[in-house]
């Protein structure tokens, strides 16, 4: 089998990288000049051997790539001509209309419309996204993970996943940490609870073992529904209540760490990724890499060495 190597943009989001003070300055100066932004991007890419990205959150959104290059297929173009490709795009922003809020299911919809639409122009199939992210342990009124809410949540899943496979694409769900998809349990029920004709799985390795799972277990049980996984190692599973706002995000960071160097099983995981429909890309994910180039090498050393 050939594999390609792929990345998320947010490995490239450090501000040492661009030389900049910090983040927002790098959110800053990438929206004033996404040329330049996606420019040195694809160029880290193709040094470090990584063929495949995976778009995300600003600035490497598909809003930036279509502001630098003015349409989905001159952006496929100016990759191709480095050798690279768009594997999948993840729903992100903050104009994501919520899937908590009764009535927006139409919005919903038309949103993951026209980001399939792109995909499909720029040769990709897989639009990723996730649940939305649980309340704060004790938070009043409680808010419960339970059958009712992920009814819900699969019938809007249903709703999405047949519209989009319309364009070609496949709706893919992701493992995020202190979400309403993080446990095993959260997944096993999502999972039994969706048509594997229009919902698939992106599980990630480093939140499924944050959340106390067993990625190499959960990956062999819903094998046949992976289309795409995150390789990404964890410290430890996270001890302690995290707020759930705006910054738990940063705050699961000390948390993560790069692949070899924590407690995934990384044979087992290899293992069962080849075993799935999505196994011919190995999309290795590090978030803000200070030397991204480096830190890709060396990811791609470790997933080549477990899947030899």
């Amino acid at each position: 089998m050939t594999r390609r190597f792929a990345t998320d943009v947010v490995t490239f989001y450090h501000p040492e990288f661009w030389g900049l003070p910090s983040a927002d300055a790098v959110r800053d100066w990438a929206s004033a000049h996404p040329e330049d932004f996606w420019g040195r991007v694809m160029d880290a890419l193709a040094e470090a051997g990584v063929t495949g990205i995976e778009l995300t959150f600003a600035p490497g959104d598909i809003e930036s790539a279509l502001r630098a290059f003015g349409s989905a297929p001159a952006f496929r173009r100016a990759l191709a001509a480095r050798g690279l490709s768009v594997v999948s795009a993840f729903v992100a922003g903050s104009d994501c209309p919520d899937w908590r809020v009764a009535g927006n299911l139409s919005a919903i919809v038309a949103d993951a419309e026209r980001r399939a639409a792109f995909l499909a122009d720029v040769g990709a199939e897989l639009l990723v996204t996730g649940l939305p992210m649980r309340t704060t342990f004790g938070s009043q009124p409680p808010f419960f993970v339970d059958a009712a809410y992920m009814t819900r949540m699969a019938d809007i899943a249903h709703a999405v996943g047949e519209a989009v496979s319309r364009q070609g694409v496949r709706l893919a769900f992701h493992t995020e940490s202190n979400s309403t998809l993080w446990y095993e349990r959260d997944i096993d029920l999502f999972m039994a609870l969706t048509d594997p004709r229009y919902v698939w799985l992106c599980p990630d390795s480093c939140h499924i073992a944050l959340g106390g799972g067993d990625p190499v277990a959960l990956a062999r049980r819903h094998s046949p529904r992976i289309a795409l996984a995150h390789w990404k190692d964890a410290i430890r599973p996270i001890d302690v209540e995290l707020t759930i706002d705006e910054t738990v995000f940063a705050r699961q960071q000390p948390y993560m760490t790069e692949l070899g160097t924590g407690i995934v099983d990384w044979k087992g995981w290899a293992d069962a990724m080849s075993r799935t429909p999505g196994a011919d890309t190995v999309l290795i994910e590090l978030d803000e890499a200070a030397d991204p180039v480096a830190a890709l090498r060396a990811g791609r050393a470790v997933a080549a060495a477990v899947l030899a």
